[in-house]
């Protein structure tokens, strides 16, 4: 018999943006009495680093961001102990962050949510690693994240790449029943061309809400890099299946990882919220009308978005995006849709 050595696709670079391109930039910032749950965020040592001065001087901005939920990337996993209960160490890092936050006095309540990791694959075994999520947590875990972005021509993110139909898995799907019922979320980072896969797990799992990340991940890298118009028709085709699936709701943001294809960063300065938003804005009301606002909310995605323009920059972009919303719609947008889908007493 033959080996055949399966040829794995490029990695993407991970880019990370200077302080002075990122400074380079600044304008006022809109509607600053707006009140704001950022939905997304991390705490790393990848994407340059994060930590909680860096999140703290980012909320401090001038943006009233009341709290902020942090979702999970692999940070500060156990080393020791089972291996289903390490990831339980990137909670519990965060909760350390929180409680500083708090001790500091900061106006932003840091993790008031905590979207972490569980290996769902093993169906409703994954019961008391939850359970032992859910206590580690202190209040704040609401729910997991398991990433199945995968594509073909290239690979791209800080974890390990995820096996091919990850979501259509009858364990895995009992794994994401098994949230419903202790009244956990369950993001979805994928790419556009599996859409098709969060609508099948959203029908396998109907009792759980599932929060798609970054619109979908509409790509512009690997076979679709310059094809930008029709990554955008595949995903409009496909999104509105999803928006059907009445359990779903769907994060708007994440445009500047790098697998959605903008180079802002290959420009000498950084861009203003304008030029964002007119990035954006073909997605970004695509959603909201298929949606609804009471099922969507913008996201920081922050470091990660650092790639697109200042963490100020990025949500005066989003309140261009929202300047024709009715008063009820903003807030579902900027702050309601968050706290309802996380249970966030803020």
């Amino acid at each position: 018999m033959n080996d055949v050595t399966q040829v794995e696709p490029p990695r993407l670079e991970t880019l990370h943006p200077s302080p002075a391109w990122l400074a380079s930039h600044r304008e006022p910032v809109l509607d600053p009495d707006r009140a704001i749950i950022d939905p997304h965020h991390h705490f790393s040592h990848h994407w340059g680093g994060y930590g909680l001065r860096d999140l703290l001087d980012d909320t401090g901005a001038g943006h009233r961001i009341e709290a902020t939920v942090y979702v999970q990337c692999g940070w500060t996993y156990r080393e020791t102990g089972p291996e289903l209960l390490r990831p339980l160490g990137e909670t519990e890092a965060v909760v350390a962050l929180a409680e500083q936050a708090r001790a500091q006095y900061a106006p932003t309540r840091v993790a008031a949510g905590i979207v972490g990791y569980a290996d769902l694959r093993i169906g409703r075994a994954i019961e008391p690693v939850l359970h032992a999520q859910i206590e580690a947590g202190q209040g704040r875990f609401r729910g997991v994240r398991v990433a199945a972005s995968r594509h073909p021509s290239f690979q791209h993110g800080v974890l390990g790449r995820p096996p091919e139909g990850l979501y259509a898995e009858p364990a895995f799907r009992e794994g994401v029943r098994c949230l419903g019922a202790l009244g956990l979320t369950f993001d979805a980072w994928i790419y556009h061309p599996q859409i098709p896969d969060v609508v099948e797990l959203a029908h396998a799992a109907p009792d759980t809400t599932i929060v798609l990340d970054h619109v979908g991940g509409i790509l512009g890298v690997g076979d679709y890099a310059g094809r930008r118009d029709a990554a955008f028709a595949e995903w409009r085709a496909s999104i509105g299946a999803l928006a059907a699936c009445p359990n779903v709701v769907v994060k708007i943001g994440g445009y500047g990882t790098r697998v959605f294809g903008y180079d802002h960063l290959a420009q000498a300065e950084a861009p203003s919220s304008e030029r964002l938003a007119q990035d954006w804005r073909p997605s970004v009301e695509t959603v909201v009308e298929l949606f609804g606002a009471s099922r969507c909310m913008f996201e920081s995605n922050f470091p990660v978005d650092r790639a697109s323009a200042s963490y100020a920059t990025v949500w005066n972009a989003f309140k261009r995006l929202a300047a024709h919303a009715s008063d009820a719609e903003k807030d579902a947008l900027f702050r309601g849709t968050a706290q309802r889908i996380y249970r966030l007493d803020v």
